[in-house]
This record gives structure tokens, C-alpha cells and sequence, in this order.
């Protein structure tokens, strides 16, 4: 491969074109050369170097890249993984990894066999939020912890023509932020000993479901991930209680809204945040702001591209993402009978 390895995207949508592009164009060990585009060419047009094709089958018949990223609607992540690690490539698939867990555990079983690298797109586990939530879990400050609310609410009234709201598979809001929300409670405390779910359509004419409230049960501590599209007043991003204290943050992570604006993912300023957007942290004697540590995307390809070349333990695996999966699969049964479903039940 190189000093480089050859990287493609397949499916240059708004996503792709704000965040995978810039964050493959920075890391020194990538090498953006290739897209799949159906019907324009608008990787090439911004990055040079870059030959556009028109389907996978065209890509993969070329031989022109190694590592494969796919951002394409969820419905075509476990077929076009699977294309991908046939032919010997290795991938990285944007989350959620595929629609079911068992489809997961195909790609993670044929990976190990071919000795390739199959990773996932979970960016909010570089968000600077989560990462201080995960120092003030390892550190202790709050005491032991009794109680974690997460967050990703938005004020979208309108359903929109995105496939996420459209009757396809893999749809909604719980595949799209439930993934994100679940996957970091998962690597905060574990796996839960039960989970409930509450998932719903609340907006008028909308298909796929819009919002959902999970709790994750750990014993002497619980926690609950929310969302929904008909949020129009703050809400807090991260809420953390324990014995001997608490933490409390508003706002997304900024490097989203950097990526929206055109900001290339670079610089020792990336990622941080301002002092007036940091958490606050409550003591029995003191409220005081808490310093969001910066947060850091590039983090990702970076390993996906440290585990190709020198075999460095990867960090997001597929083996996590199943167990997410099944939590997922879970909901969407806890949602419809009303019941609590068990680590036992549930399989993760």
C-alpha cells in the first residue's frame, strides 16, 4: 500500500462531504482517492486527486483503494460491507454498523477470517463532552454515581425528505442518535442487567419513529438516554449525579458545527470549547465550572489507520457495536409489549 493507504467513500452525501472527506484529508496516513457517486462528482471536485465511480461493483473492480468507507442509507451497510471484505478490503462503516445484530456478527466473523479491519463511525466517542464525562467516571470526583441522563434533543417540527424519515429500513431517530447514546453508556458503565423503552412518532405525518426515552439499569445506578425532534427549549446534554456531587452540561460538542461551517479538522484550537460553554460541576460547597476537555474526531481514522499498518488495537470494534445492536433490538420490543427486557432475554 505504500507510505498511504488508499481510501474511498462510498455514498458522498452532506456527511461525507462535511466530516468523513475532512477527516480522512487530514490524517497523514490516508489517502483520499476514490468516491462512489451515483449521480455527481462532487468528491473529485474538492479534493484533487480523487477518480469518482458509479457503483461499488465499478470501485472494487478497479482495485483503487484498501480502506472503504461506508456512508450510505442503513439499509445498504451489511450488503456492501460484506461486498467489501469479500473482495479483501478493509472497511469502516458509518453507525449504526448494520440494521440487526445478527448481520453485525456476519461481518465480524468474516473480518476475522480475512484478517481485515471492520470498524464503526461512532464519532460522539471523541465528542469533548462525553470525554469529560468519562474523567469524571474514572477520577471519582462526584462520589459514587446514582443516576446519568443523556440527551440529543432537537426542534424539528417538519418531517423532512431525508431517508431517515422515509419508510425504509433501518429508519428513525432510535438507529440514528440511539446508537450514539447507547454506545457511550455502554462504554461509561458496561452492559446493563435490563433496559425499557419508550419509542414514538410524536410529529404529524411522520413514518419513522421520532423519539425514544431508554433506561439502562446498573444496579444502584440508572441511566437514560433520550431524544426527540420536538425539543424547542434547552435541555442538558449530559446530567451526572452522584454522592458527593454532580455535573451538569448544555450544548453539543462544537466540532459538529465547525464541520457545517466549512472548518478544516486541524489545529491545536480544534475541538476546544469555549470557557462560557463548559459544564458546571456541584459540591457540597462549591458550584464551579468543569473544563471541557477538547474534543477530537481525527482520533478515529487515526486508529482505524494505526491498526492497518501496525497493528494497533482498534478501538471501535464490531463486537462492541453488536452488543449495541442487540440493546437496540431490544427497545424496540420493550416499546411495543411495555415491558422490561433482561441482559438474559435481550442476548448482549
Amino acid at each position: 500500500m505504500g507510505n498511504t493507504i488508499k481510501t474511498a467513500i462510498i455514498g458522498f452525501g452532506s456527511v461525507a462531504e462535511k466530516m468523513h472527506a475532512p477527516l480522512i484529508d487530514v490524517c497523514p496516513d490516508l489517502e483520499l482517492v476514490a468516491s462512489v457517486e451515483r449521480r455527481t462528482n462532487r468528491c473529485e471536485e474538492l479534493y484533487a486527486g480523487v477518480t469518482t465511480y458509479r457503483s461499488l461493483q465499478e470501485l472494487l473492480a478497479a482495485d483503487a483503494a484498501d480502506l472503504l468507507v461506508i456512508t450510505t442509507p442503513n439499509e445498504f451497510h451489511f450488503p456492501m460491507a460484506m461486498q467489501c471484505l469479500e473482495a479483501g478490503k478493509h472497511v469502516v462503516v458509518d453507525k449504526p454498523v448494520t440494521i440487526f445484530s445478527h448481520e453485525a456478527a456476519e461481518l465480524n466473523k468474516l473480518a476475522e477470517k480475512k484478517g481485515l479491519i471492520c470498524s464503526i463511525f461512532h464519532n460522539r466517542r471523541y465528542d469533548g463532552d462525553f470525554m469529560t464525562l468519562q474523567k469524571l467516571v474514572r477520577e471519582g470526583d462526584l462520589g459514587d454515581l446514582v443516576y446519568l441522563e443523556s440527551h440529543f434533543d432537537r426542534f424539528r417540527p417538519d418531517v423532512s425528505e431525508n431517508w431517515r424519515e422515509m419508510e425504509v429500513p433501518g429508519n428513525g431517530i432510535t438507529f440514528d442518535l440511539g446508537s450514539h447514546l447507547i454506545d457511550q453508556v455502554v462504554l461509561l458503565f458496561g452492559l446493563p442487567n435490563w433496559i425499557q423503552a419508550d419509542i414514538r412518532k410524536q410529529r404529524g405525518g411522520a413514518i419513522a419513529d421520532d423519539y425514544f426515552d431508554i433506561i439502562l439499569d446498573y444496579g444502584s445506578l440508572k441511566a437514560r438516554v433520550t431524544a426527540g425532534a420536538l425539543v424547542n427549549a434547552p435541555t442538558p446534554k449530559f446530567l451526572l449525579l452522584g454522592k458527593k456531587g454532580a455535573y451538569q452540561k448544555f450544548g453539543l460538542d462544537v466540532q459538529e458545527a465547525a464541520f457545517k461551517a466549512g472548518k478544516k479538522p486541524e489545529g491545536s484550537s480544534w475541538g476546544v470549547e469555549t470557557e462560557e460553554k463548559w459544564g458546571e460541576i456541584f459540591l457540597n460547597e462549591e458550584t464551579k465550572p468543569y473544563e471541557t476537555i477538547p474534543g477530537n474526531y481525527r482520533v478515529l481514522y487515526q486508529n482505524v489507520a494505526d491498526a492497518i499498518l501496525k497493528g494497533t488495537t482498534l478501538d471501535i470494534t464490531i463486537a462492541q457495536a453488536i452488543s449495541v445492536l442487540k440493546i437496540i433490538e431490544a427497545s424496540f420490543i420493550s416499546a411495543e409489549e411495555g415491558r422490561r427486557i433482561s441482559k438474559e432475554e435481550g442476548g448482549w
